[in-house]
């Protein structure tokens, strides 16, 4: 049996579980305490304010992104590691979405946070566009550094929107499910379409088929 988490990881816990729930707008440290059953003051001693605390949740999001967001060393990218990079961004778009859906108010709100965001936009970006490389250097993808570059900004663009659009066009933050950022990870690979070798589209369009949901099912 595990160990009982310590107060600080536990405030940690229910705070994201309440963003993401409720927005994180919505949400206040009094709402956060009572939802713990513990007092404002115990909070406060573990973190100043909330924007400590969604400072401690991006930290948590940043390096799990880092994580997995690069080439693999000393072997070739296979169709088994672009299955493997989708399905890890819609787990951290799922599991940290009060990040997306807030994004805008919570980098005006923290000018710190908003730095370190800008730079690890700037990783992300660097990253997947070593990824594409990696995918046309594995003959999956017929692309020029230009169209990589485009590539890697577009499908950051949507993937850094779409939980925004989704809150805006389809309902309350509380209506979002897995399936509908899906078909945000699945607006990423449709980018790619024009660019898979004949050789790899078989592979390629097994996985839209898996990631693709309906727009009738999501509004």
């Amino acid at each position: 049996m595990p160990p009982p988490l310590k107060t600080r990881e536990r405030i940690i816990q229910a705070s994201l579980e309440l963003f993401n729930a409720q927005g994180e707008r919505s949400v206040s440290t009094n709402h956060i305490a009572a939802h713990l059953g513990i007092s404002p003051g115990n909070l406060y001693y573990h973190f100043r304010n909330k924007q400590a605390i969604i400072a401690e949740l991006f930290a948590q999001y940043e390096a799990h992104v880092d994580g997995f967001l690069r080439r693999p060393q000393g072997r070739a990218l296979t169709m088994e590691d672009k299955t493997f990079y989708l399905e890890a961004l819609l787990a951290a778009m799922w599991h940290y979405r009060f990040l997306h859906r807030d994004l805008e108010h919570l980098l005006d709100s923290d000018v710190q946070l908003a730095e370190r965001y800008r730079l690890f936009a700037q990783r992300c970006l660097q990253g997947a566009q070593g990824i594409y490389q990696g995918f046309v250097e594995a003959g999956i993808l017929l692309m020029s550094p230009a169209q990589i570059e485009a590539l890697a900004l577009n499908s950051w663009i949507i993937m850094t929107s779409w939980v925004r659009f989704l809150s805006t066009a389809g309902g309350h933050v509380s209506d979002l499910s897995e399936e509908m950022l899906r078909r945000g990870i699945y607006q990423v690979l449709a980018l790619e379409d024009g660019f898979v070798k004949p050789s790899a589209r078989p592979v390629v369009e097994e996985l839209q088929r898996k990631l693709f949901v309906p727009l009738v099912q999501m509004f």
